[in-house]
């Protein structure tokens, strides 16, 4: 049973109606205990963890994989290393066509990946009226340095003594004729399979091994770039490289709008909602238009895998423009669905201004709520600083190691001063097991966080809002001279278990629903979803029911907190509290609460569309599309903003969804309290309540 919590939230009337009795000195109780402790070790052993997982990422890690390949020797393209700097050198090139070629070939046993590799400045190109030569690294008796190397375009074929010569012409090296013109993409060398004919007329001349001209050698490389693997990577990499855009586009921009909003609900209450929808359905079109844009169905826009200049005849396709179009497919759905839904709530509007009013009349007399959600918002922007770093390392960490090819083949080693057999396999990263489920520890841990981080900033602005409610909506002696900071100190000494589990629990269900679903596309791609009708049925039900069991758990949770603010019960029995006051004044809460919700839930959009439209702005300078920098797609960087702007949007908007819940739920309880009569509720509360006004504007 629930008992008056009078008592507790406030100066109670006896019952002789003669004096007022209260559970401690002020509007809160204060003779709390600290509640969930278990679950509060829990949370710390849990950031414990995270930190070690973080250490080995940081120790393990290097980012330039995600983009970057790896040479004959291990090194990895545009990094620096013990042997040669190669800061410079970002493109990986296939040296030795005849291995590329073999690799394309059903059945063959040659892998790309032992295909012999160096880094280079360019891509190189035949020559018009000679044959250019890409020889190794300069080193044993070659007194040449790398940057003198770098100038002579990577040929000192003309230097070479006749013995390195004829190991030339077998395709063993040193040096490896230029025969096929590669175009940058993605920093690799794309062969185009058209050789020059000037070229391979002076590798015959010259007696060189027959070279296979088939179509087959750009098949080859362009699905090693076109793999999974290698796209996952590189959408990793675009966020990294965005950090600009993700600091004032997922930052700096959502705060300012976010304390916009605010300022606008608090002096301009009345006219917010309508603002809102209209800006709303103006900014989901316009970034639908710029998913158009980059899919390349308006405008000269579109993404391209290749980088730097080329021939304008020439395309090459990529897995990254099939995903923005089906992003832009998406959109368009999403769009014309909000659209209407925002048409459809129109008439609605009215009913959500006098739910408004309620909270800009608490922000009001609690003016530091503004302000407050500062705190967890440079909280947040920390964690995700070190969060995102560890996530770069984390991705780009494994082991090189050099394959164990079982091939034919032979290269000349400049320092052993022979050709070798035994040493010429190629090199690549191994990943275990071990280090995927460091990754989704992770993932796991930046959502915890984030829920935990949220529930807090909520708990303190409902209790807050409490101590104003049950002060009667005025200025009181019982209210602490800063409810804010007063709020945070009981959530930092009793309550942060309790917080830790609610967010827990949030985080749970989302994951756990997040993995079904990717289990539910993998078996779609594969074919084998069940076939029955009924097993289909229960497959797509048991989704659904998930959607709603975390839809729920969120509610339930946002009640909670408030009662862990206002009663300092641990959080089962406050979800049980909050549900129970739910159930007994559900219409009464629906009515009133629905409407408000949506027009805060189009809000928070509006802030983080707002920060997916400018981030494409940022991300279509030249600086995104030069060679180093390049952004291989905006599909990950603009979701991330956009996800980034929601966080903080949620973080500010709280204030007003948060100071609406908590006088709702605390004006039922006042109410059934004193015989259906609230007798804390400010005017305005009571106003808004009135059932027959609420009749009549449904009715309009």
């Amino acid at each position: 049973m629930r008992g008056p919590l009078g008592s507790v939230i406030g100066k109670y009337p006896s019952s002789d109606g003669n004096g007022e009795h209260g559970g401690g000195n002020g509007i809160i109780k204060y003779n709390r205990k600290c509640r969930d402790v278990v679950f509060l070790v829990f949370f710390i052993a849990f950031w414990i963890a995270m930190i070690v997982n973080s250490s080995f990422g940081f120790n393990q890690g290097n980012p330039l994989r995600l983009n970057f390949g790896l040479d004959y020797k291990g090194n990895v393209c545009g990094g620096k290393h013990a042997d040669f700097d190669l800061r410079q050198l970002e493109l990986k090139y296939w040296v030795n066509p005849n291995q590329v070629y073999q690799s394309g070939l059903k059945n063959s046993q040659v892998k790309l990946s032992n295909a012999r590799t160096i880094c280079l400045l360019d891509c190189p190109i035949p020559s018009e009226d000679s044959l250019n030569w890409v020889c190794d690294y300069p080193e044993g008796d070659l007194r040449l340095s790398l940057d003198d190397w770098i100038d002579m375009n990577y040929d000192y074929f003309a230097d070479l003594t006749p013995e390195l010569r004829n190991t030339s012409l077998q395709l063993q090296g040193p040096c490896y004729p230029v025969i096929f013109p590669s175009v940058n993409v993605y920093w690799s060398c794309q062969f185009i399979a058209r050789p020059s004919n000037v070229s391979l007329t002076h590798w015959k001349q010259m007696n060189g091994v027959t070279i296979a001209d088939d179509m087959v050698i750009d098949k080859s490389i362009h699905k090693s770039i076109n793999s999974r693997s290698s796209v996952l990577k590189r959408y990793v990499a675009d966020v990294g490289k965005s950090w600009p855009v993700l600091i004032v586009c997922g930052g700096f921009l959502p705060l300012f709008l976010s304390l916009l909003w605010l300022l606008m609900i608090r002096h301009f209450v009345t006219g917010m909602p309508w603002v809102t929808v209209f800006l709303f359905n103006g900014l989901i079109i316009s970034v639908t238009m710029f998913y158009y844009m980059k899919a390349g169905w308006i405008g000269n826009d579109a993404i391209s895998p290749i980088i730097g200049e080329h021939d304008p005849y020439y395309h090459v396709s990529a897995r990254e423009q099939h995903h923005i179009r089906a992003a832009a497919f998406l959109m368009t759905c999403v769009m014309i669905v909000a659209v209407l839904s925002s048409i459809a709530i129109v008439r609605r509007i009215l009913m959500a201004t006098s739910v408004l009013k309620v909270a800009a009349k608490v922000i009001g007399e609690v003016q530091a709520l503004i302000i407050f959600p500062v705190i967890p918002y440079v909280i947040l922007a920390i964690f995700y600083m070190f969060w995102l770093s560890a996530a770069l390392h984390l991705f780009s960490s494994g082991q090189i190691v050099q394959n164990d090819c079982n091939t034919n083949c032979c290269a000349y080693d400049l320092k052993a001063k022979r050709v070798s057999c035994d040493d010429c396999c190629g090199y690549s990263i191994h990943y275990t097991s071990h280090i995927a489920a460091s990754i989704l520890f992770h993932l796991f841990g930046c959502y915890w966080a984030t829920q935990f981080i949220i529930a807090c900033s909520s708990t303190v602005i409902a209790g807050s809002v409490a101590s104003y409610y049950w002060a009667r909506g005025e200025t009181s002696t019982a209210i602490p001279f800063l409810p804010v900071f007063s709020s945070m100190k009981l959530l930092m000494r009793y309550s942060l278990g309790s917080v830790a589990i609610g967010s827990l629990i949030v985080s749970f269900v989302e994951s756990t629903r997040f993995i079904l679903e990717a289990i539910r596309r993998r078996l779609k791609v594969a074919d084998i979803l069940p076939e029955s009708w009924i097993k289909r049925m229960l497959f797509y039900t048991s989704q659904f029911c998930l959607k709603c069991i975390e839809l729920t758990i969120k509610s339930v949770n946002r009640n909670a907190y408030i009662m862990i603010a206002i009663t300092g019960k641990g959080f089962f029995r406050a979800s049980e509290m909050a549900t129970d006051l739910i159930i007994s004044n559900i219409l009464r809460i629906g009515r009133v609460n629905v409407i408000g919700d949506v027009i805060l839930f189009l809000g928070k959009l509006c802030v983080s569309l707002a920060s997916a439209l400018f981030s494409f702005l940022m991300l279509d300078t030249h600086k995104y599309k030069s060679s180093h920098n390049k952004i291989t797609s905006p599909l990950f960087p603009v979701l991330v903003c956009w996800g980034l702007g929601y966080i903080v949007a949620t973080l500010f908007f709280a204030v007003v969804e948060m100071s609406i819940d908590t006088i709702i739920l605390s004006y039922c309880q006042d109410a059934e309290e004193h015989q259906g009569t609230a007798h804390y509720a400010p005017p305005l509360l009571i106003e808004t309540f009135d059932e027959q006004n609420e009749v009549q504007r449904i009715g309009q």
